[in-house]
């Protein structure tokens, strides 16, 4: 994909499906994402925000059966399953049992994948449109506060993003928690 600047003919989906990184609004700030089964196009977003494969990344979806693909469903604990799939769609972040198919580039060092059932007009038209999940993560150089304008984040990005997506923020205060789904413990807060 090239880094040329958006024009009117484009679409966030066309662009998603040629291997290109997109921004656009999330519950709290703006993300970056991409195609999770495209591996050039998750390189470059960590590229871009100079981060380590080995933290993993999150999936956005529309709903739970997006994310299928990615999660074991079979290994959600029994127990756990009701305060998981009740807490969707928000903005809570669970790390599940990831299946074994699904790319490192994704789960980093872990054994699970974090995903989020996202309830942002824009988060789930953009995956209703697309398909699929979306990769998820701040649009910020890792360590940065992440970006709350889309202003802010075309200075650090620039012509580095191939698609910006217009759209208000979902209004929550920061980033969504992430929770283990085994002991349902906050791993960020």
């Amino acid at each position: 994909m090239s880094h040329e600047q958006q024009t009117s003919k484009d679409t966030p989906e066309a662009v998603l499906r040629a291997g290109g990184v997109i921004c656009y609004p999330t519950e709290a700030v703006y993300g970056l994402g991409c195609d999770p089964d495209d591996h050039s196009a998750v390189h470059r977003i960590l590229t871009l925000k100079q981060r380590a494969e080995e933290k993993g990344l999150i999936l956005i979806a529309d709903n739970f059966a997006q994310l299928l693909p990615y999660v074991d469903e079979s290994k959600i604990p029994m127990d756990k399953r009701a305060e998981i799939f009740s807490s969707w769609p928000a903005a809570i972040t669970w790390a599940l049992p990831a299946k074994p198919s699904t790319p490192k580039w994704l789960t980093g060092a872990h054994s699970t994948i974090a995903v989020r059932v996202s309830a942002h007009p824009v988060v789930k038209q953009l995956c209703q449109q697309f398909g699929k999940p979306l990769v998820s993560t701040s649009a910020n150089i890792a360590g940065q506060q992440p970006e709350a304008t889309l202003d802010k984040v075309k200075a650090v990005f620039n012509d580095q993003i191939d698609f910006y997506v217009e759209g208000a923020l979902g209004g929550e205060s920061k980033p969504s928690q992430i929770k283990n789904a085994f002991t349902t413990q906050l791993i960020r807060e």
